[in-house]
């Protein structure tokens, strides 16, 4: 299956000199790809220019000569008609590409993507879903920042987008979804999560119930919704986790001959922990709900590496056609008065 991706290469910490190498390895990782590099065209070409021939049959540049930059009002991008993300996601709109990434700013990513590629009937809002690794495997968390103030229908909502996500990815006909909060107990919690609980109750999902921040690591479910204030502190928190133990890790293993000795005979296992631990490994949040395509939030900070991941999350979910599988699941759903049961 040829899959094409249309990058906004301007966006994110780091601009052009992450995003075109991360699409170039990329691409030598995946030859059935191809991707368009949206972005200012005097800043992409020297950096394509060494490309191997192979490579660049496959790349195509589309100029866009503006930058949403990370500290924009979403509401302000309206203006940037021609900016890199906007022009990324009206590739996909135009059927030139099936998925579209953007490192840039999140709030307006999912502003044009919402009003770009619509959203499934019964859904307000798109949210950023992210795989989480587990004691078990992973779970996908939403929302993760796109929202962050929400009603109790937009959190079942978010709990509805996961369970079809998890149903087309991981074929799991019945995945258990959790509403994060702050106890187990069903008298816990704040108005917000009290009233979606009784959705989720009400409805044929498979409603674990409430749970609590340990349980996101521990694989308790396989879906965890809260609102994407709470779902974006939960994210970057365990990050900084894992950047502290890796750093208290090296410390250890430099105090002296002796913990450098050991370290390096520990190297192997320090190798493989740092992989499974590695925040990069994991980058790219798909935006759920959204029915014109396929659209990939990067980390703004992320490196060469971790956005190569996040193209790779793209493709994947292309090859997936997670688009029309949520879709026909979205239709088995849907009651007669257009509101999700």
């Amino acid at each position: 299956m040829n899959i094409t991706i249309a990058i906004d290469c301007m966006g994110g910490d780091h601009g052009p000199v992450v995003t075109v190498p991360a699409t170039l390895a990329f691409l030598r990782s995946h030859p059935d790809a191809e991707a368009i590099l949206v972005g200012r065209e005097e800043e992409l070409t020297p950096l394509v220019e060494k490309a191997q021939a192979g490579l660049k049959s496959r790349l195509h540049i589309h100029n866009a000569t503006q930058v949403v930059g990370m500290g924009e009002p979403p509401a302000s991008v309206r203006a940037k008609k021609d900016s890199s993300m906007r022009v990324a996601l009206h590739l996909v709109r135009n059927g030139q590409a099936q998925a579209a990434v953007s490192a840039g700013n999140t709030g307006a990513l999912v502003m044009i993507s919402r009003f770009a590629l619509k959203t499934f009937p019964g859904i307000d809002r798109p949210a950023i879903c992210f795989a989480l690794p587990t004691i078990k495997g992973h779970t996908y968390a939403l929302d993760l920042g796109g929202n962050v103030e929400c009603t109790p229908k937009h959190l079942f909502q978010f709990g509805v987008m996961g369970t079809m996500l998890a149903s087309a990815l991981d074929h799991n006909d019945s995945p258990t979804v959790g509403l994060l909060n702050v106890g187990a107990e069903e008298i816990k919690g704040n108005d917000l999560t009290r009233q979606a609980a009784e959705l989720f109750r009400a409805s044929n999902l498979n409603y674990y119930g409430y749970i609590e921040g340990d349980d996101i690591f521990k694989g308790t479910t396989d879906i965890v919704v809260c609102d994407g204030f709470v779902g974006n502190v939960a994210l970057k928190t365990s990050e900084g986790l894992a950047k502290m133990l890796a750093t208290f890790m090296r410390e250890e293993f430099g105090r002296g001959p002796l913990s450098m000795l050991m370290g390096l005979a520990a190297m192997p296992v320090l190798r493989r922990f740092k992989h499974r631990a590695n925040p990069g490994r994991y980058n790219g949040a798909v935006l759920l709900g959204l029915s014109g395509g396929v659209v990939l939030k990067s980390h703004g900070s992320a490196d060469a590496y971790a956005f190569e991941q996040a193209l790779a999350r793209a493709a994947d979910a292309v090859a997936n056609d997670l688009i029309r599988r949520i879709r026909d699941r979205m239709e088995t759903m849907m009651g007669a008065n257009g509101e999700i049961a």
